[in-house]
């Protein structure tokens, strides 16, 4: 497997993800999808999983995006039935960079910069 780096902006909106679902449907289902996130990452960053990786050339050379959904039956916090997040990843050298964790119904340009650095 591939080494992975999460950016300052993938960690915020884990953060922000995981409140709200702490929030809305209780600390086990938010537990439930923190394992999901930590297992779609280990995916996404692994050169074995490359079937579910959608390109986003739009968003940058070597941008692809991973839905959690591709991730939930090999996640070890139990099912999440309707995953709605994905992320967006890209290579920089052996390394997956993942740079946002956005809900499936957001529009990617505005929250992914190809031109700027993934910090």
């Amino acid at each position: 497997m591939a080494g992975y780096r999460l950016t300052h902006a993938s960690q915020a909106d884990i953060v922000t993800i995981l409140t709200w679902s702490d929030e809305q449907f209780g600390e086990e289902a938010r537990r439930r999808y923190e394992a999901l996130i930590a297992t779609a990452i280990r995916d996404a960053a692994s050169q074995v999983h490359k079937v579910g990786r959608t390109a986003r050339p739009e968003l940058g050379d070597g941008v692809f995006s991973w839905h959690l959904g591709l991730s939930r039956t090999r996640s070890p916090g139990g099912i999440v039935h309707r995953p709605r997040h994905f992320l967006i990843c890209r290579h920089e050298d052996d390394v997956v960079v993942v740079g946002r964790v956005l809900h499936d119904a957001m529009d990617l340009r505005r929250h992914v910069d190809p031109p700027h650095r993934w910090e």
